[in-house]
């Protein structure tokens, strides 16, 4: 059975199963498209990502927990201020004793003696004693009851570490602030791309559930030819496995459509099944040219990461200054009032009032303090080297990011060359095939070379949106 015979035959047969797939003009990726809504039906990717992302910013739980870590630190700020003004305490002790130590007076043996003398005295003179002897006398060192209640209060007047630990506090204030930030950067960037691979997986679904309908119905006629006699079996089994190597693809580009929507849903914080909303891209995909120097140094001024990294600095030089303030006096001043005694009385004689300066300075400590402040400094430097490297980290992350972007650009245009080439030569080999001067085998690898043409022409067009979004958040792009 020779080549061209057996090609007339099949296409005869095959003529109404592909004609909805092969008509010439008609590639089929514009197949797929009219399969799916229509793209004027649908909104622009960028209102789209939008919205979601203004749901995600509103309900993602680690952007919540880095606004409560802001609300945290600003409490901590709050509690290093206070440090500022008077603290006022009360104070009140009752006390009941019983026993303990007894103190004794020895005044017999210094009175007795001269008592009996007088007495002695008197009676030569024929007068009566008049004096008697006396005991020692003893009290309880404790007293049964005993009461003092006070109001105390110490208002600062030289305190170093006092302003020192505000400024640590406010740095911490920023760092968490800047922090939220670059999370808030993140979440858009991760919703953007999360997005944009969900809609590339569903076009990819869309393309090869397209050509596994077209390898179907070819499958069917095959077979009816090889039951007819007409073509040999190796053609049956080549179809079919044309057919299980697209269904395979199908189930791939599907389980990881889910995957992806599953992962939006949950940057969101919404059940993972929630249904996504389709978007048009057609209008999106814009070539611009970026000069690397201006980005670099844009990055460097807007990247809320670096802001975050001058925060610690400033931290760790404030920390500095708290353990050089550890070295020098403190004085302040200290009010007493209230009243003392056996019962709770008020009045004159009661009650008492005492004002007092307080100084304290620890004059030796074995090198403590001197070793905590070397400690201090090294942790300042170290925290400046975190700043320096994160800054060539922002600088690299940026040229990657434009390179990227530009090898997609330059992929964008070799991949729709590349389709166009494929369906070029899938409407050449329809009107071949029509006319008998093709073998299924070649038909197929034409079909098969514009399919995968059509898909990495999706793939590339959809990395380009999401090379952009990389470039937008490693250059901290103002974001609407």
């Amino acid at each position: 059975m020779s080549g061209v015979p057996l090609a007339s035959t099949t296409a005869a047969l095959l003529a109404c199963a592909v004609t909805l797939a092969l008509a010439p003009a008609a590639p089929l990726f514009a197949q797929a498209a009219t399969a799916a809504p229509s793209l004027e039906m649908r909104r622009p990717v960028a209102a789209v990502i939008e919205d979601y992302v203004r749901i995600g910013l509103a309900s993602n739980l680690a952007l919540q927990s880095a606004t409560l870590e802001v609300e945290r630190s600003q409490a901590g700020l709050d509690a290093a201020r206070a440090r500022f003004f008077p603290e006022a305490s009360l104070a009140a002790r009752y006390t009941r004793a019983e026993g303990g130590r007894e103190i004794t007076l020895p005044l017999s043996g210094a009175f007795n003696p001269v008592y009996g003398t007088l007495n002695e005295l008197l009676a030569a003179d024929g007068k009566p004693a008049r004096f008697g002897s006396i005991e020692d006398p003893s009290f309880s060192l404790l007293r049964e009851r005993e009461q003092d209640t006070r109001i105390s209060v110490v208002q600062p007047l030289f305190a170093p570490a006092i302003p020192a630990a505000v400024r640590v506090r406010r740095s911490a204030l920023e760092a968490s602030e800047f922090a939220r930030l670059a999370l808030t950067q993140r979440l858009r960037r991760d919703i953007t791309i999360g997005y944009l691979d969900w809609l590339r997986a569903g076009r990819a679904a869309t393309l090869t559930e397209a050509s596994r309908t077209l390898l179907a119905e070819n499958l069917r006629v095959t077979d009816s030819l090889f039951r007819n006699g007409k073509v040999t079996q190796d053609q049956v089994l080549r179809a079919r496995a044309e057919l299980l190597a697209v269904e395979q693809q199908v189930i791939e580009t599907e389980a990881v459509r889910d995957q992806l929507r599953g992962f939006v849903n949950f940057l969101m914080n919404r059940p993972l099944d929630t249904p996504l909303e389709s978007a048009d891209t057609e209008d999106e995909l814009q070539r611009a040219t970026h000069d690397l120097s201006a980005l670099r140094e844009g990055a460097l001024t807007r990247r809320p990461e670096l802001a975050q990294a001058g925060s610690a600095v400033d931290a760790a030089r404030s920390q500095t200054d708290i353990a050089r303030a550890a070295r020098l006096p403190t004085l302040a001043l200290g009010i007493d009032g209230g009243t003392q005694g056996e019962r709770y009385e008020f009045g004159s004689g009661r009650n008492f009032a005492t004002v007092s300066l307080l100084l304290n300075w620890t004059l030796f400590d074995g090198g403590a303090r001197r070793a905590d402040e070397r400690a201090a400094k090294l942790a300042e430097r170290q925290a400046g080297n975190r700043r320096d490297e994160l800054a060539l980290q922002v600088q690299l992350e940026v040229q990657t990011a434009l390179d990227r972007l530009t090898a997609s650009e330059r992929s964008l245009q070799a991949a729709e060359t590349r389709a166009e080439a494929a369906r070029a030569a899938f409407r050449i080999a329809g009107r071949k095939r029509d006319e008998g001067m093709v073998s299924q085998v070649e038909f197929l690898d034409s079909r098969t070379s514009l399919t995968s043409a059509e898909l990495n022409l999706n793939a590339v067009r959809f990395q380009l949106l999401a090379r952009q979004a990389e470039l937008d958040y490693a250059t901290g792009a103002p974001q609407p």
